[in-house]
């Protein structure tokens, strides 16, 4: 599945598919007159009378061809807030091989700030699948086309959006790996590949770790036949800056069968899921990277098993 984000100018009376439009908390529709014809603002109206106003979208079916959807746009959003109305809405159209739709980015009535940008990184960020072992993958794309006077982003805002994006994608695509594929050593290869966004990325094998003194992370380490590793990964954006760098350290357990005594039958598939916050450290320096962001900032993972 793809999704493809256009930006068009069209008379927005004459849209023939499928219509997003923005109103407030309380799905009052009387600004939406010079978006929409008469015959839909009366149907739309009607129907108000009788829908549940409580819920954030609501979605009318003017003909075979075309909905309108309406975006409740609450005040004193945050940005996570308008994130999450993208995420909802992309649920409700995730459907059929093909879709398009008409974003009215004038009919925003919200004093925040790029509201459009992080409505539509809501959108992407819930579009993740993991589908690599897929023998069928499905193929479908999602148009989304935005018009109006307030649909453009900055190139700065775009590609902080894209980076975001990328390194989240990056820590779920790491999580989302069975454990018999992503073994610290295929971690470790993963890792590699972010040198080329200029990140320095440091592997210390289990004879470099014994020199350092890390017992305890050997120590667990102990439970698997594959090696343990410690990963760090630098980014080194700003030259100016000589204080310490912004640190983070991640968890990458790739496997925890247990300790003394192994985890009970149910619980023993989550363990996979040991390694996130590694991940996310992962995901979080190559955000950084990607953007090219001012400041300094280590990320330091330790890859074991215990299995």
């Amino acid at each position: 599945m793809s999704i493809q984000i256009n930006y068009k100018n069209s008379d927005q009376k004459k849209i023939l598919s499928n219509l997003v439009l923005f109103v407030d908390e309380n799905f009052n529709i009387n600004a939406l007159k010079k978006h929409i014809s008469n015959p839909e603002f009366s149907y739309i109206n009607d129907l108000l009378k009788t829908s549940d106003l409580k819920k954030n979208l609501l979605v009318y079916e003017i003909n075979s061809k075309k909905k309108i959807v309406l975006v409740s746009v609450k005040n004193n959003l945050e940005t996570a807030d308008i994130e999450n109305l993208g995420a909802e809405f992309y649920v409700r159209i995730n459907y059929g091989k093909k879709s398009e739709y008409f974003i009215n980015s004038d009919s925003i009535n919200s004093r925040h700030e790029n509201f459009i940008g992080y409505f539509l990184h809501g959108i992407k960020l819930k579009s993740y699948e993991f589908n690599i072992y897929k023998s069928k993958k499905e193929k479908r794309l999602i148009s989304i086309n935005i018009i109006g006077k307030k649909n453009k982003l900055t190139i700065k805002n775009e590609l902080r959006f894209k980076a975001i994006e990328e390194g989240t994608f990056f820590a779920r695509d790491l999580v989302s790996e069975p454990p018999n594929v992503l073994n610290p050593k295929e971690y470790v290869n993963r890792l590699l590949k972010l040198r080329k966004l200029g990140i320095k990325v440091t592997v210390y094998n289990e004879f470099q770790m014994s020199k350092l003194g890390m017992h305890s992370l050997l120590g667990v380490g102990r439970g698997s036949v594959n090696e343990s590793f410690l990963v760090t990964l630098e980014w080194n954006g700003n030259k100016k800056d000589t204080k310490a760098p912004v640190s983070f350290v991640g968890k990458g357990v790739c496997f925890d069968t247990g300790g003394i005594s192994l985890k009970p039958a149910k619980f023993m598939e989550e363990m996979k899921y040991d390694m996130a916050g590694s991940a996310v450290v992962a995901g979080l320096i190559q955000t950084l990277a990607t953007r090219k962001a001012k400041v300094n900032a280590v990320g330091v993972v330790g890859l074991v098993e215990n299995m």
